[in-house]
């Protein structure tokens, strides 16, 4: 059975800081139409056909995970990786997304399994982006 498309759902503390992180700063499109913030309701960004991210309030987050714990800033349970072309396309994305206010926690450089840097985004979850060694 295929799930298309598979949603990731992350914790946030401002949806209008969210969405101008990652519309403005990654240069991702939100799916859907504006409410009355002008921030789409549920706030969701396709990163391709078949995977999206939805950024959730922490108090709406607790209707989904019930007697779990949000982790806190610093404490990841997932990383989300995007695939890069090439090690000039990481440090383009990266760049882009210090800019726009993330902390760079592993700067872009080589690694064993490809090119890769890593950021956290304005709630501290965590984004890899990596060019496969070749």
């Amino acid at each position: 059975m295929q799930y298309a498309p598979v949603v990731v759902a992350l914790p946030i503390a401002d949806r209008p800081t969210s969405y101008r992180f990652y519309s403005e700063g990654l240069g991702l499109e939100a799916v859907g139409e504006p409410a009355e913030d002008g921030v789409p309701e549920p706030l969701q960004f396709a990163l391709n056909a078949g995977f999206r991210v939805m950024l959730v309030p922490t108090g709406g987050f607790g209707w989904v995970i019930g007697r779990h714990e949000v982790a806190g800033r610093g404490q990841s349970e997932c990383v989300v990786s995007l695939p890069a072309a090439t090690p000039a396309d990481v440090d383009q994305l990266v760049g882009r997304a210090r800019a726009a206010g993330a902390e760079v926690v592993v700067e872009p450089g080589p690694q064993p399994w490809g090119y890769t840097g890593t950021f956290a985004d304005p709630d501290g979850h965590l984004w890899t982006v990596l060019a496969d060694a070749h």
